[in-house]
């Protein structure tokens, strides 16, 4: 086997956490999908770890990434990239605090600016001079990385590319690493960030509900989406409680699938 196919043979993504904002089950409700003893119907907040060959990059910091984590047995992460700054993407990364005495250092970020800001402000203790000479494990230690999309960057020994994405009227980021591309909360792909996410192997797509929605692609939208792109197989993520992991995938072509907590994808 060639150096590149052993490489190859050894990156996987794997989906943290497969749910919406308000994750499923989701709180008050009592529908056939929060109720469902199905665990691929268990979703946590979005997130994906891609697993490379010279350590394990995070993409965003959910509520719930310690027991992501945990679940999938990773003790600590090498660098985080952030596709944008809600909530439920980025309230988790005060557990990051533990990983700068694993990695000997503070956490590569890689995000824009606006990211930068919020995080700046929202965890605004781990930026005081006085907590500077604190131990690893107290607060996060941080090394921002600021990125650009359609600029590719290097991490890891592997060359990542940011992808600019309409998150309703936020603009948001995808990431693409050889053949697989993840591009959560998206409501519409721009026409120059397309090219970007042509020749896939595996697209990770968002995918909220049936119905149409302001901010986010509904199903037959990342159908439609699919079918132009025409990725070798892809995968649909972000859902909400209105699919039902068994019945929706009985609905669905042949090289499309729904996401679920745990699933890893190699690539």
């Amino acid at each position: 086997m060639m150096e590149s196919e052993v490489a190859s043979a050894t990156r996987r993504l794997i989906i943290l956490g497969s749910g919406t904002s308000t994750g499923v089950p989701t709180l008050g409700c009592d529908c056939s999908v929060c109720l469902s003893r199905d665990p691929r119907n268990h979703r946590t907040r979005p997130s994906a770890l891609f697993r490379l060959p010279q350590g394990d990059l995070l993409i965003d910091t959910t509520p719930e990434m310690r027991l992501q984590l945990l679940r999938e047995n990773v003790r600590f992460v090498h660098a985080i990239a952030y596709t944008h700054d809600h909530a439920d993407h980025l309230m988790g990364l005060d557990d990051a605090r533990l990983f700068p005495k694993y990695i000997g250092g503070p956490v590569p970020v890689f995000c824009e600016e606006r990211v930068e800001d919020s995080i700046r402000r929202i965890f605004h203790y781990a930026f005081q001079q006085e907590v500077l000479s604190y131990p690893f494990g107290g607060v996060p230690r941080l090394a921002f990385r600021r990125i650009q999309p359609g600029i590719a960057f290097e991490t890891l020994g592997e060359r990542v590319v940011p992808i600019r994405l309409d998150h309703g009227r936020i603009p948001v980021l995808g990431f693409r690493i050889g053949g697989l591309a993840y591009c959560t909360d998206v409501k519409r792909i721009p026409e120059e960030s397309l090219p970007l996410l042509t020749d896939l192997d595996v697209l990770v797509l968002d995918t909220l509900r049936y119905e149409e929605h302001p901010t986010h692609l509904s199903l037959n939208e990342s159908l439609a989406l699919i079918e132009r792109l025409a990725p070798r197989r892809a995968v649909l993520t972000h859902l909400s409680h209105a699919f039902d992991h068994h019945a929706a995938e009985k609905t669905l072509p042949p090289h499309v699938r729904l996401a679920y907590d745990g699933l890893m994808i190699p690539f």
